[in-house]
């Protein structure tokens, strides 16, 4: 039977309602036993490091996460980690980045309705999550919910408030979960021959920009002071307006100049970015090293920038880091 370990950390699966709305306050023990039957396939401890509204979730509880896990790894078969929906998949790509290579699974699953209702999808997700967790083909990081097994960097909240609300972005499911079967697509543990490795690193000094039509270039020169890299949400497949006495080109180069990695995204979920197929595309590409994300998706972008400014300065070894396709992260370039 294999030994699990159940790390909760809060979200609406742990919540009850309040005066002031719900707020994480149920424990990890107090989850378990809403599912006693989990223990007939698999041994569960745990531990709870924070009880967060995920909302409130930032890069200093990914560290803490993945030392725990670190701390932990040798003495359990699998890991469950379960946490709020609003920000599971920026955890479930940093953790991607933060410990890889590992061939035993991190599961993080969560519910849009609190364990303790009598209607609620809380109890199907974390049995699944066990489940999938005590299974020998399991490995890696992964978002399990609503009967779907999404590799941790390509999963995105799509809806708000229905029980299906995650989505593989880019990629296929790596496994469905139905009447208490696993059923997988990609089944590549065999291929999974990299040392584990854990890294204790992440500058969290990384901005998002989406762009609007009309948007003043100068609010680069505003975010400047304060932040160490930049990814900017672009429209379609990617590019930078060109307004007149715009000085869009001049602010991105000041970054660049300065050390400050730029990465082009899209704002369109599905089918990624490709600054080649447009002028107002290709011209900057052409004029500054600027990064491009592909297919990655935002979270993945954003904890990934993290991640290799974690470990690096260097833009060279920045740029190796941030194209190596790591859990899935990244197809096309």
């Amino acid at each position: 039977m294999k030994k699990i370990l159940l790390i909760a950390t809060g979200g609406t699966i742990a919540s009850k309602y309040t005066a002031d709305g719900l707020a994480p306050q149920i424990s990890a023990e107090e989850l378990l036993e809403y599912i006693p039957e989990a223990k007939e396939f698999c041994t569960i401890d745990t531990v709870q490091p924070f009880a967060l509204d995920s909302t409130n979730v930032c890069a200093d509880h990914w560290l803490k996460l993945a030392r725990l896990i670190e701390s932990k790894y040798e003495f359990y078969d699998g890991f469950v980690l379960c946490h709020g929906t609003d920000t599971m998949a920026y955890t479930a790509a940093a953790l991607s980045y933060l410990i890889q290579n590992n061939r035993r699974p991190i599961v993080i699953t969560g519910a849009q309705k609190p364990i303790d209702l009598a209607i609620t999808d809380a109890r199907s997700n974390l049995m699944d999550s066990l489940r999938f967790a005590s299974h020998d083909r399991a490995h890696g990081i992964s978002i399990v919910f609503g009967g779907k097994v999404i590799a941790g960097t390509r999963a995105k909240k799509e809806f708000s408030k229905s029980y299906n609300a995650f989505y593989s972005i880019n990629y296929p499911d790596i496994a469905s979960i139905h009447d208490q079967k696993i059923i997988f697509y990609i089944d590549d543990k065999d291929q999974s021959t990299k040392p584990l490795v854990f890294y204790h690193e992440m500058n969290q000094k990384i901005f998002l920009l989406k762009l609007i039509p009309g948007i003043d270039g100068k609010v680069l020169d505003a975010l400047f002071p304060a932040y160490d890299g930049l990814i900017i949400e672009s429209f379609g497949v990617g590019g930078l307006p060109h307004y007149e006495n715009d000085d869009f080109m001049e602010a991105i180069g000041h970054w660049i100049e300065a050390g400050k990695p730029v990465c082009m995204a899209t704002q369109v979920t599905h089918e990624g970015s490709d600054m080649e197929v447009y002028q107002v595309g290709k011209i900057i590409k052409e004029r500054f090293p600027v990064l491009e994300s592909y297919d990655m998706t935002l979270e993945a972008s954003v904890t990934k920038m993290m991640w290799a400014l974690g470990q690096t300065r260097d833009m060279e070894k920045f740029k190796e880091l941030f194209y190596t396709t790591i859990n899935h992260d990244l197809l096309f370039l």
